[in-house]
């Protein structure tokens, strides 16, 4: 494990109350948009703080692949799953520039709070070109440098959205909007290439 990204050992505190006030997953929902339908790749899935509110925006008919290198965090998350009865989440354990999911078989992408983490964000963005349907989107939602450290990684490690759309842009993706969501976080958006 590197020395950024979260430790398993501490996947509790992704689950705690407090959370749910400064980064309310249905607001996160809400500005990524998804259809009913539509298959979304959540790398870096965690716990599942956005798979299943995902899982339940996607509907019967949709279905979220929640990627994630810790085999640990997965542990995690199948729990939540079989007491929640959800049928349309699949768990792979893989790392964010080699997720082992097929092309073109995501209409997002989605990587929530470890885009600080990824040591090769260009690949990481390759990978996620690979595997999303023509047209498809991705989003990067991560920590905000301009805000105080508590809660979230040392601010010497966050990344700005600015320059995450400078990545998006250099990448071939197009189409970049960036907003703030909850009180500590930004969210990128932009369609890869039709």
């Amino acid at each position: 494990m590197h020395e950024r990204r979260f430790d398993a050992s501490m996947a509790h505190r992704l689950d705690l109350p407090e959370r749910l006030v400064w980064l309310p997953p249905q607001e996160v929902v809400q500005a990524l948009a998804v259809s009913a339908g539509a298959t979304v790749a959540d790398v870096g899935a965690g716990t599942g703080y956005f798979a299943l509110p995902l899982a339940s925006a996607v509907g019967a008919d949709g279905r979220v692949i929640a990627v994630d290198a810790q085999q640990d965090m997965l542990d995690h998350l199948r729990r939540k799953i079989a007491d929640a009865a959800v049928a349309n989440i699949e768990l792979v354990c893989a790392e964010a520039d080699c997720t082992s999911l097929p092309d073109a078989s995501a209409d997002l992408v989605f990587l929530a709070n470890v885009w600080h983490e990824i040591p090769d964000r260009i690949a990481a963005l390759a990978e996620a070109r690979r595997i999303l349907k023509s047209r498809g989107r991705i989003a990067i939602l991560d920590w905000r440098p301009d805000v105080q450290p508590e809660p979230g990684p040392p601010l010497e490690h966050r990344l700005s959205a600015a320059g995450a759309a400078e990545e998006l842009l250099a990448a071939g993706y197009q189409t970049v909007s960036r907003q703030n969501v909850g009180r500590y976080s930004w969210l990128a958006q932009a369609a890869a290439e039709g």
